[in-house]
């Protein structure tokens, strides 16, 4: 059986094309992609890739990244199907070895984490595959708040408040990654359901 894991050179490879000038401004990163395709792994019933992948490029069909050819366009769009197969294997065999793709930087002595681009892609995959209005009436309704806080395009003036400085933002991260496996057992549970 073929791994379907990304080795650390495509990965390297596929984090350079989503930041380079070949793709739209508003192209995922590969923070941002890890937390979309884990959303996208959760869904009950997953979108077809026709309708998620044109996300990761930008999200507008007018303005498409600038592949060399149909070839490259089929190995890194195939990469990025891989990346999702191999999200999706491990939430179901290794639920405890999954970890979400936060930023990590130094500030003085302190290690701080920033979870903005992989809240922001777990945020649009949960509303693209309609997972979140499930997850919204759950009992884990109240573990998304920081999921929410650190993801979503429009918050009010004083939730703003809670992001304006890195400690704040690394709180919210922790927070979330704390919450997280909790989140991905009840999605998991209730696409076996279904």
């Amino acid at each position: 059986m073929q791994n379907s894991d990304l080795s650390d050179k495509e990965f390297a490879e596929l984090d350079a094309f989503l930041l380079s000038d070949r793709c739209p401004d508003d192209a995922m990163t590969m923070d941002c992609l890890h937390g979309f395709l884990t959303a996208l792994a959760l869904a009950p019933t997953p979108p077809d890739s026709a309708q998620w992948l044109p996300y990761v490029w930008g999200g507008d069909e007018n303005e498409q990244p600038k592949f060399k050819n149909e070839k490259e366009q089929a190995r890194l769009s195939g990469m990025v199907q891989r990346f999702l197969a191999e999200i999706d294997m491990t939430l179901e065999v290794a639920l405890r070895d999954y970890e979400p793709l936060f930023c990590e930087f130094r500030q003085g002595k302190k290690t701080l984490l920033d979870g903005e681009a992989w809240c922001g892609g777990f945020w649009e995959g949960m509303h693209l595959s309609h997972t979140w209005d499930m997850l919204e009436a759950s009992e884990c309704a109240p573990l998304l708040r920081p999921l929410y806080l650190l993801g979503a395009d429009e918050l009010e003036e004083e939730e703003l408040e809670l992001l304006d400085t890195p400690e704040k933002i690394h709180k919210l991260s922790v927070e979330a990654e704390a919450n997280l496996p909790h989140i991905l057992k009840y999605c998991l549970q209730r696409r076996r359901i279904n």
